[in-house]
């Protein structure tokens, strides 16, 4: 039984010390392939070699916590960069990108700005896109109504669901994953379970999202214990979609990959890692 990780961010820094052992956890656990999506565009080149050198998937964008750093030569960056490796088999989206308006302090109106301007470079491209989502579903979708690409993810989707079936209705699949397994989280597991087949995928977005039983408190992070998240732990993050579907693993398995390939059908060509 093997295993897709649709957003998982290897080349961190959490990852430096690491990083292939890290992967070979992956693989092990039976996750051979991985999406692996740019934030800046001083990182596009990084994550496509690391991409290649781990035989997983890319895609490139610019995040949209990222933007106020960002120059605007920075989308002619993208621009050149989709067109340069338009050929490259394990490049699959354009991401990550999208609206966060959660965390304070950052300028909306140019995350917007780069959010537009990102979607048309991935309709042009011909390319999905990977989104992030916090506390933004209704931006992004009217985003969508302006601008069609062939679909995406939503990347952690945490919203109502009616915006989850905004997306679903324009092609997206929605990601699941640390977050789904705390009992807490009551909204995620309740779309997690009622959505059409169709729309999850699963993902870590490894280090971050730790899942329940890696949390921890604020009290235990000032002792210095870590919740670095991982793709190995991928298969049991699985377990809780399958229990809340009431799926075999083996049925979550077969149905996530369905949707990642529908979502990044570049992947579908794509050999598994070994």
């Amino acid at each position: 039984m093997t295993w897709i990780d649709t957003h998982c961010h290897l080349d961190a820094p959490e990852f430096d010390a690491d990083r292939d052992a890290v992967w070979r956890r992956a693989l092990a656990a039976g996750v051979r392939l991985g999406v692996l999506p740019a934030v800046k565009a001083a990182h596009f080149d990084a994550v496509r070699a690391l991409a290649h050198r781990l035989g997983w998937a890319y895609a490139l964008g610019i995040h949209p916590l990222c933007v106020d750093e960002a120059g605007d030569g920075d989308l002619e960056r993208l621009r050149d960069a989709l067109q340069q490796h338009r050929d490259d088999p394990r490049l699959v989206a354009v991401g990550e990108v999208g609206l966060d308006w959660f965390v304070p302090g950052h300028d909306r109106a140019r995350q917007e700005r780069f959010y537009v301007a990102q979607l048309k470079l991935a309709r042009d491209a011909g390319l999905p896109a990977i989104l992030h989502v916090r506390r933004s579903a209704d931006g992004l979708l009217a985003g969508l109504r302006r601008v069609e690409i062939a679909g995406g993810i939503a990347h952690a989707f945490n919203g109502s669901a009616q915006q989850a079936a905004g997306f679903v209705e324009r092609g997206f699949r929605l990601g699941f994953g640390g977050a789904m397994t705390f009992e807490r989280a009551r909204r995620i597991r309740a779309l997690a379970s009622s959505l059409p087949e169709r729309a999850p995928v699963l993902e870590t977005d490894a280090p971050d999202i730790p899942p329940q039983w890696l949390y921890r408190n604020a009290e235990q992070r000032a002792r210095g214990e870590v919740a670095r998240n991982e793709p190995a732990e991928l298969p049991r993050i699985a377990q809780m979609l399958a229990s809340l579907r009431g799926w075999s693993l083996e049925q979550t398995a077969a149905m996530t990959t369905a949707n990642a390939h529908a979502a990044l059908p570049r992947l579908r060509a794509l050999p598994e890692a070994a």
